[in-house]
């Protein structure tokens, strides 16, 4: 099974542009579950080279370098890596990256526009998308219910849950200290109403939760379910941890490559 794209868009957008594309998409959501049978998982991260300063005007690296332009266009990269594992065994059956050009600026709450281009690139190298995604980010916990999880399960029509390392939006209380423990996340929704928009998971006895919410076609209680099943002792769990392993390798890889 290829990479099939549901909804296409352009990604040279600026970030007036996509908040308004993230409140189009969000009518796309769903957040019932909808997984069919789960052989296969998978975790997807991103990591990025900044050579030049995004806040710096692009003519001051332009002065006297033949080639200017390009230069700046492609200073800065963004690295993605997904690991496939089977499921329930959790055994490792592929791996790929991709490498591209880093388009889109830092700014809170945008972050898939600037990961999803080259995340698309590494799931198209795979030989068969994963039945379900875990996104080393927020899914519906996000200040317009549309985070990189959700942004990426609805362009592949595909269930996914975000595992986040720290709290985007929201408030909530602290989850018992054992493994499995948790508590919702709330957030004021646009009519003023508190709304549970994810959850504080604890993965393991004592240490730090994370935050898990629904990506697309998958429930709250599914997605806590599945990312406890995807922990193995540790704090994040595994997808997640060992694609982030496997793109910080890639990085320090690329950082001692001699500069052209």
């Amino acid at each position: 099974m290829g990479l099939r794209i549901r909804h296409r868009h352009s990604w040279r957008l600026t970030p007036q542009e996509a908040r308004r594309l993230q409140e189009k998409l969000r009518e796309e959501w769903e957040g019932r579950d909808r997984l069919g049978k789960i052989n296969t998982v998978a975790g997807v991260d991103a990591a990025f080279v900044i050579e030049v300063s995004q806040g710096l005007p692009s003519t001051a690296f332009q002065v006297g370098r033949p080639g200017g332009r390009q230069v700046v266009r492609n200073a800065n990269q963004a690295i993605a890596g997904v690991i496939v594992y089977s499921f329930p065994e959790m055994r490792e059956i592929g791996r790929a990256c991709a490498v591209r050009p880093l388009r889109f600026p830092y700014v809170p709450g945008l972050l898939s526009f600037r990961e999803i281009p080259v995340v698309l690139a590494a799931l198209k190298r795979l030989r068969r998308l994963p039945d379900l995604i875990f996104c080393d980010g927020h899914g519906y916990a996000h200040p317009r219910r549309f985070g990189l999880a959700s942004h990426l399960g609805v362009l592949l029509d595909r269930p996914t849950i975000g595992c986040a390392k720290s709290l985007l939006v929201g408030k909530h209380a602290e989850p018992g200290r054992t493994r499995g423990a948790w508590a919702p996340i709330m957030h004021v929704d646009r009519q003023g109403q508190d709304e549970v928009i994810g959850a504080v998971v604890r993965t393991r006895d004592g240490v730090r939760p994370i935050y898990v919410s629904q990506g697309h076609r998958v429930s709250l209680d599914t997605a806590i379910e599945m990312a406890l099943r995807v922990s193995d002792g540790f704090r994040i769990p595994r997808p997640t941890r060992e694609a982030d392993h496997y793109v910080s390798a890639i990085k320090r890889e690329m950082s001692r490559r001699p500069a052209n």
